[in-house]
Formats: structure tokens, C-alpha cells, sequence
């Protein structure tokens, strides 16, 4: 007769390992491994695992079939564990495993009581609160300083454009010319005493190259450069401007922009 120990007949729910032991009398027997039971599904409720062999403390060999629920019912539900062979190498006999009941149980019951603490829902449990004045007084100390670096560059800009009007040499040019009038010789000297601040001497026509060296930034519009200091010493020394001159209104806007654009 075969020494099978069985697994604990009920109390089951899915996921649940169930071992099943077989004795291999006479433990210096060798198991015969074609026979063993393959491991894969076993009907609609269990799994077999892989088998192994174990010794004991008195040395019996035990052979360790484990399977596995896989599937949850919706009642108590009795099954089996089936039946199976195994063959020996030094016995012609084999060894029955009769089946083997089981009683299974889903995880939950499918209908709660409504009552008390037993319904069938439950709201979610409430976050926990945390406390948020410290992160309120950070969001407004470093608010307040974002504000207050962006008033400060604000105010610097400002006073930047304010310091460049008032002293850069076109910009105190174009007021000039403003307040003379764009057709005076006024006009034109205002522009003459802008060129000389921006080269840091006084230019004149011969002297232009001088202009350029300084500044650099005036160089692609060296053909109407000329053309004022040519037209300039018609005015002044000559017969006077030519049928359409130069606009020193738009000529000093130019030299402004180009002005504004490398000022530091």
C-alpha cells in the first residue's frame, strides 16, 4: 500500500500551495523520472508545481508534489486533487496516489450585511492634512524677492536709458536737432559734435578713418558718413546744400539705433 501524506483537507482560497508527500520505500530506490508527474494545469482549480525529492531524518526518501489553487470560487466548493502513478526503476510495481478532496472558499463572501461597520462600500479613508502656513510664508518671502529683483532691474534699465539719452552723443544730438529745427546749421554742428564725442576728437573729412577705428560698430554706413561731412563743408564753407540733402533728422536716428545697440 502506498504512504501518501495528504494536504490539509479544507480552508483553501486562490493562490493557495497544497503539498501532497508520497513514500519511496526503501530510500536508496531510484526514482524513475519519465514517471513522475508533469508539471502544467490539472483541471479548472489547480496548478502542479515541479516535484521534488526529499530525505527525512531516519533517510526515507519522500517524494514532494505541490499544487497550487488557481482559480477563486464563489462558494465553498469541494474538489479533488486527481489520482496518479508513479513507477520505480527497481520495482515492476507502481505506486498509486488515490485522489484527494479539498474544500476551497473565495476571499470575500459575494453579499455583505449592512449594517454597522459591514457595508457593502466604504468611502476612501481622508488623506492626512498637513500643515501649510510654512510653505504659504515661503511661496510669499520668495515671491516678494522675485518682485523685488524684477523692480530693481526694472528701475536699472530705466536709469540706464535715462543716463544713455542724456549722455550718449546721438542721443543729446537728436534733442538738438529737435529743438533747431532739421533745416539749421545748428542741426548740422549738433551732429558734427556728436561725431567728435564718439571719436574722442574732432573729425573731419580727412579725419574720418579715425571715426571708424573708434567705432567700429559705424562702418557700414561709411558712404553716408562721407556724404555728410562732404555735404557739411559745402554748407559751411561752400555754396551751401546741394538740391536734397541729407536728412540729419533720419541720419542721426540711424547712428541712434546703431548707437543704442553697442552701448554699454
Amino acid at each position: 500500500m502506498t504512504t501518501v501524506v495528504q494536504p490539509r483537507p479544507f480552508g483553501y482560497v486562490v493562490g493557495d500551495l497544497m503539498e501532497q508527500r508520497v513514500l519511496l520505500e526503501g530510500g536508496a530506490r531510484t526514482v524513475d523520472l519519465t514517471s513522475l508527474p508533469r508539471p502544467g494545469r490539472v483541471g479548472t482549480w489547480l496548478e502542479r508545481r515541479a516535484s521534488t525529492v526529499v530525505a527525512d531524518s531516519q533517510g526515507h526518501a519522500w517524494l514532494v508534489v505541490d499544487y497550487q489553487l488557481i482559480n477563486a470560487p464563489q462558494a465553498i466548493t469541494t474538489i479533488n486533487i486527481p489520482a496518479w502513478d508513479l513507477h520505480l526503476r527497481a520495482s515492476a510495481a507502481a505506486l498509486q496516489v488515490p485522489p484527494w478532496p479539498v474544500s476551497i472558499q473565495p476571499m470575500t463572501q459575494r453579499t455583505v450585511v449592512g449594517q454597522g461597520g459591514l457595508q457593502e462600500l466604504r468611502a476612501d479613508r481622508p488623506a492626512p492634512s498637513i500643515p501649510t502656513a510654512p510653505l504659504v510664508r515661503s511661496i510669499e518671502i520668495w515671491a516678494g524677492a522675485l518682485g523685488a529683483v524684477g523692480l530693481l532691474w526694472l528701475a536699472w534699465i530705466l536709469w540706464r536709458n535715462r543716463r544713455a539719452a542724456a549722455n550718449q552723443p546721438f542721443a543729446r544730438a537728436a534733442r538738438e536737432i529737435r529743438a533747431a529745427g532739421e533745416q539749421s546749421p545748428q542741426a548740422w554742428q549738433a551732429m558734427h559734435r556728436a561725431f567728435d564725442r564718439t571719436a574722442g576728437r574732432v573729425v573731419q573729412a580727412a579725419t574720418l578713418p579715425a571715426l571708424f577705428r573708434a567705432a567700429g560698430h559705424l562702418e557700414p554706413l561709411r558712404p553716408r558718413i562721407e556724404a555728410f561731412f562732404a555735404q557739411s563743408r559745402g554748407l559751411f564753407f561752400g555754396a551751401g546744400l546741394p538740391e536734397h540733402p541729407l536728412s540729419v533728422r533720419e541720419l542721426c536716428g540711424e547712428r541712434r539705433r546703431l548707437e543704442r545697440r553697442y552701448e554699454r
